[in-house]
């Protein structure tokens, strides 16, 4: 198999659905949800926003000689 660059935008928003995914778990187990909907609909697009500009950074910096 052959290797690929490490893409730090991919594990960002990897990290990202992941700290989503475990929030709701939690939530699951209480009687209230830890997070409301619409704290956490925003929150996920701010992250991949972020998450673009790491991906749009990293790429420009990696096209320097």
């Amino acid at each position: 198999m052959r290797r690929h660059r490490f893409d730090p935008g991919s594990l960002l928003a990897g990290l990202l659905f992941l700290a989503v995914a475990g929030v709701y778990l939690a939530g699951g187990f209480g009687d209230h949800a830890v997070v409301p909907a619409e704290i956490l609909v925003p929150a996920v697009f701010i992250g991949l926003g972020v998450v673009g500009l790491v991906r749009v950074l990293t790429r420009s910096r990696r096209r320097e000689p």
